[in-house]
């Protein structure tokens, strides 16, 4: 069986094209998915920043949201940049009205707190899991988060915010590596989803 697999990024909203490129570039098939029978041809799910609102209210519209949650649940790896942090937490501090998250990760988190969008900035942060030089974030109305549950370990912080947390199958960054260049973030993601492919095989 070959190993290489097969990414979708959740092209519902937001920086779709960008996490396309990072995912072929770590040697990934690297698909766009917007429907519920797409979910079921891949291996691992990019969910990119964007709008957290307007991807939740569009994955119920596009019939993606329950089908993904299943799929969380039975283990699918899944990764969510910035507002897709915001979709795998289990509970928002400050909902927007009607927003629902697909949850997958024990944690609580905030919306915008890092500013607005002219208050965007990089800063070098050490990941754990993640060896050589420091990853470059950038945040652009970021969300941090507030809380952990014993499940979630924390792989990095900003000025005392937790910004890229990881449970089991599921990794979320309030950060955006897929506009640096580096791909290491992506090379994680992309080792998860080859360690699931081999035990679900075994």
């Amino acid at each position: 069986m070959s190993n290489t697999p097969v990414i979708g990024v959740l092209a519902l909203q937001g920086d779709v094209r960008e996490h396309l490129i990072a995912l072929a570039a770590v040697d990934a098939v690297a698909r766009p998915v917007r429907r519920p029978e797409e979910l079921a041809e891949i291996d691992g799910l990019v969910i990119p920043g964007g709008e957290s609102t307007t991807i939740s209210k569009l994955a119920v519209l596009f019939g993606v949201m329950e089908p993904l949650r299943a799929r969380v649940r039975d283990g699918l790896p899944v990764y969510g940049t910035c507002a897709g942090m915001i979709m795998l937490a289990d509970k928002i501090l400050d909902p927007r009205s009607g927003q629902e998250t697909i949850g997958g990760i024990d944690m609580i988190v905030r919306r915008n707190a890092f500013g607005r969008q002219n208050e965007s900035f990089e800063a070098a942060l050490d990941v754990k899991g993640i060896p050589g030089d420091p990853v470059e974030g950038v945040f652009i109305r970021a969300p941090w988060v507030e809380s952990v549950g014993a499940e979630a370990e924390v792989l990095a912080e900003h000025d005392g915010h937790i910004v890229a947390v990881r449970q089991g199958n599921v990794l979320a960054t309030s950060f955006h590596p897929e506009l640096t260049g580096d791909h290491r973030v992506h090379g994680l993601f992309a080792d998860m989803v080859r360690a699931n492919r081999t035990a679900e095989s075994l």
